[in-house]
């Protein structure tokens, strides 16, 4: 089941759900290591292929151009931030000026294309009524032969004179129009600046907060790391003291030669191993799916994989645990526990996976540990795990030895059944 977590990248939400928090820290770890190793693995692949790249290249390119840094007297590369060296404005002064100049630089511009415009406007304006004024006094003038042509000449000139001074009026009307557009429009690109470095300030707060958060989510995922290295830590030296103590087969012999298929284990001959090794070998007399999908295939899984390796029962007697159970739900099982002391402790037959599920009852509510029986051992789901022989050595391991270190679970008093029929009895039909 681990191997398959591993190989997909991804947990069914109703599994994750099973598991308690020591188990998925360490379940999140081992997802993690082997995302590092995937990576890695990518990151040396793309470091041959760059190498071959450039090999080639350096045989197609001999003239390639590049780029030669500005250094300091320091011998790293030269930057000068704005606002931040000797000498320099403070940086909110520098924005400030250089927002007033670009407004001022751009309303001048439009000043000046809009005085073109009034100026062409009023020399076509009054070369028009010159013109008029010219043609009517050669008419009425000159065409009547006025003998003082001096006195039409004064006149003309006179004329000339008034229209020149409304010309002049008019010009000085235009330009003071003008600077007060220019004034107006300064004002307005102004302002637009304005808004714009406070939404760039408001994005620039907004990026502080998201890297806060992004700080957060980093301590975090580096304290649940730090949580999964010790819980792993813990149960490494718990299998080298259940190793020790000749409970559990570890990392022996048993495991290094297995070949795995559809979720199980390969049998072999472990005569030597007897403590480890079930009583009556495994028989593969059907193909089971990855994954329970029914109530009735569970119960298939029982009968042919778990009752020849007699799960559930006692080693000397044969009977029944005390503590074994049916296919019941978690709420079930803390129903059963509810009034029991601190220790009690059940085994329920899993719906989530191919194993089974331990329910505890501790000081402030329930535990609930996946035990993972999908191949020829038995072990909780996530952890570097104690692999034991017989669903019932798991169970005497834990009477002794705690389950994790944080929680202190010892098994101590095991919940029997509250119904008649019991509810395992649909399995030994």
């Amino acid at each position: 089941m681990l191997q398959q977590i591993l190989r997909d990248m991804y947990i069914d939400p109703d599994l994750l759900s099973e598991l308690n928090e020591e188990q998925k820290q360490i379940l999140f770890y081992k997802m993690r290591e082997e995302q590092i190793r995937r990576w890695v693995e990518w990151d040396r692949n793309l470091d041959k292929e760059e190498s071959k790249m450039k090999i080639k290249a350096k045989f197609q390119h001999n003239n390639s151009k590049h780029i030669d840094w500005l250094r300091g007297v320091d011998g790293e590369v030269w930057v000068w931030i704005m606002g931040e060296a000797k000498g320099d404005k403070p940086y909110e002064q520098i924005c400030e000026e250089l927002m007033t100049g670009r407004a001022r630089y751009q309303a001048q511009k439009e000043a000046e294309e809009q005085w073109k415009q009034k100026e062409a406007e009023i020399e076509k304006k009054f070369r028009d009524v010159l013109a008029k004024e010219k043609a009517r006094i050669v008419a009425e003038k000159w065409k009547v032969e006025i003998e003082d042509r001096k006195a039409a000449k004064l006149l003309e000139n006179k004329f000339q004179e008034e229209l020149k001074k409304r010309q002049d009026e008019e010009r000085k009307k235009g330009e003071e129009q003008i600077r007060q557009r220019e004034e107006l429009r300064a004002k307005e690109l102004y302002l637009s600046l304005k808004r714009a470095q406070l939404q760039s300030q408001r994005n620039e707060n907004d990026e502080q907060e998201w890297q806060e958060q992004l700080r957060k989510s980093k301590a975090a995922d580096e304290e649940r790391k730090h949580k999964a290295r010790r819980a792993r830590a813990e149960y490494h030296r718990q299998s080298l003291r259940a190793i020790q103590k000749g409970k559990v087969a570890g990392l022996s012999n048993l495991f290094q030669n297995a070949n795995f298929s559809n979720g199980q284990e390969s049998s072999q001959d472990n005569s030597s191993l007897s403590p480890v090794k079930p009583q009556v070998p495994v028989q593969k007399v059907w193909e089971r799916p990855a994954r329970p999908i029914s109530k009735d295939v569970i119960v298939r899984w029982f009968k042919e994989e778990q009752l020849p390796r007699r799960a559930g029962l006692e080693k000397d007697s044969g009977q029944i645990a005390a503590w074994f159970h049916g296919i019941i739900s978690r709420e079930s099982a803390e129903k059963l526990l509810m009034n029991m002391s601190e220790g009690s402790f059940l085994v329920r037959v899993s719906e989530k996976i191919w194993g089974y599920a331990l329910s505890y009852r501790h000081q402030t509510g329930f535990k609930h540990f996946l035990v993972d029986a999908s191949g020829d051992y038995y072990s909780f789901l996530g952890v570097d795990p104690n692999r034991h022989g017989t669903l019932t050595d798991l169970i005497d391991f834990h009477k002794e030895e705690v389950i994790t270190s944080s929680g202190g679970e010892l098994l101590v008093e095991p919940c029997g059944q509250a119904q008649t029929p019991p509810d395992f009895s649909i399995l030994f039909e």
